[in-house]
């Protein structure tokens, strides 16, 4: 008995309606044995559609089914168990993580299933026919795959696996069957730029549109790199000249393609201290959770809140940040305070858990936050980006509950969405 276990049934649904209940198996829709989440939803669009259920005591129930056009069923299932990553990739984070972290942060995850489901990036070293055939079929689309480089052999020394299908090949078989595809290069200074870098983006481009956009992001480097290859580091210096040259053959493929394409991660402008281009360069934020763009999209959002924000109750709140973000909050909470009258008082945490070259806010720990903070004066209430937490479960990436930081800094703590219009609800609700 496979089937998919149901984790939740949303109230007053079908779902619930018919009986089922957390817990249950579907083993069938239509007839068609399901495998995992995907083949829910490829075969359940049918207006008239019959259900297959084991209940936990091994009673199997036949459901049929009548609904209107586009009504959800009501049910939500657990994320597919994931297919380890089998590549010793050069730069990979997870090699660079200290001990004691929890546990699902050491699994590295290399699934066409995440991929399409939650937008992870999969390098497709070692998919298979089955899996191309299914991606296919079923139309799996968009994917995002890591490709970091086209040069074949290039491309198998940063991903630390050799004999692997050509990246091109795979992609091209995935176009000509008309998957769009979203790809990142992570930059190793030395290894795939320069002509390499040239020759990937060519060839990825001259896949356009089904490939939709490139990001290019920095390599990420934590103090914790004992026993790996040695890598070179992103500078300042080195990205102000990577940026001049990237800039202008971004600017080139958007005017010969029609639309943006080529994009650079927000942390090559942060490090170079050069201002961001405009947003409308970004297109449709296709690359947004892999920090590109969040940068300008905040400084856009932050023009329209403090445009329509009002006087609030005086008081002074402490605004936990990440290094890499600090000039750009300094900016807007000094605006917002002029508006609101609210004090609002940014603290840049810096990163002792991975180290002082790890500046992004997403990976502070609850501890360094704690230890920034404590003995400080906080005023009348902390404000903690939801970056900083697991989502849904409150806790930070040293499993301390955030509910634990109110008390160790005895003073009010509020998690918040990591925009200018959720620090200004914040403030709004908080009275």
């Amino acid at each position: 008995m496979d089937g998919i276990l149901v984790e939740r049934v949303l109230p007053d649904s079908i779902a619930e309606e018919t009986g089922i209940a957390p817990g249950d198996r579907l083993l069938s829709i239509n007839g068609r044995p399901l495998r995992d989440i995907i083949d829910y939803l490829y075969n359940c669009d049918d207006e008239e559609i019959t259900l297959e259920i084991a209940k936990p005591d091994g009673e199997v129930w036949e459901i049929e089914m009548e609904r209107e056009e586009g009504e959800p069923l009501g049910l939500t299932f657990r994320p597919p168990e994931p297919t380890e990553c089998g590549n010793k990739c050069v730069f990979c984070f997870v090699h660079q993580l200290p001990r004691g972290l929890r546990s699902p942060l050491y699994v590295k995850d290399e699934d066409y299933r995440l991929s399409f489901l939650y937008g992870n990036y999969v390098t497709l070293a070692n998919i298979g026919s089955a899996e191309m055939s299914r991606i296919k079929a079923q139309r799996l689309s968009p994917l995002y795959i890591s490709v970091h480089s086209t040069d074949p052999a290039i491309r198998e020394e940063l991903l630390g696996t050799q004999g692997i299908r050509p990246i091109l090949e795979v992609m091209k078989e995935l176009a000509d069957a008309r998957i769009t595809m979203h790809t990142q290069v992570v930059i190793c200074p030395g290894i795939n730029d320069g002509a390499a870098l040239e020759r990937t983006v060519a060839d990825l481009s001259g896949l356009h549109p089904w490939v939709d956009s490139l990001a290019v992001v920095p390599v990420g480097l934590t103090r914790h790199r004992s026993g790996l290859p040695e890598l070179t580091p992103v500078t300042g210096k080195y990205a102000a000249a990577f940026i001049a040259s990237m800039q202008r053959q971004a600017a080139l493929l958007a005017k010969r393609l029609g639309a943006p394409f080529l994009y650079l991660a927000d942390e090559f402008y942060i490090k170079a201290g050069l201002p961001f281009p405009p947003l409308d360069a970004y297109g449709d934020l296709p690359q947004l959770e892999n920090g590109v763009g969040m940068v300008p999209l905040f400084l856009a959002d932050a023009e329209k809140v403090l445009a329509e924000a009002e006087p609030l109750r005086p008081r002074t709140v402490t605004v936990v940040t990440g290094e890499s973000s600090f000039r750009y909050i300094v900016d807007f909470l000094a605006a917002l305070e002029r508006v609101t009258g609210v004090h609002c008082r940014p603290v840049a945490v810096g990163n002792r858990l991975f180290g002082n070259s790890v500046t992004v806010t997403g990976l502070l720990a609850g501890q360094d936050i704690a230890t920034a903070l404590q003995g400080e004066n906080l005023g009348d209430m902390v404000i903690i980006p939801d970056v900083t937490l697991k989502e849904r479960e409150g806790i930070f990436l040293d499993d301390m509950p955030v509910a634990d930081m109110g008390k160790l800094l005895g003073v009010k703590t509020m998690v918040v969405e990591s925009t200018p219009d959720g620090i200004y609800r914040a403030l709004s609700e908080d009275g």
